[in-house]
């Protein structure tokens, strides 16, 4: 989620879309929350471990 958010982030920029824009921050928080959930031991979706 995490690369798909820095990719929505990179296109939306080049091509001057907003919506792009905000839905790659969007993305990209969440792949991060989740990444940091899943790094701290907490289950991410009944898995140990979020990659």
């Amino acid at each position: 989620m995490i690369v798909l958010g820095v990719i929505l982030l990179i296109i939306g920029f080049l091509t001057g879309l907003s919506i792009l824009w905000t839905i790659g921050i969007i993305v990209l928080v969440i792949g991060a929350i989740l990444w940091v959930l899943g790094a701290v031991g907490h289950e991410v979706g009944g898995r140990r471990h979020y990659w």
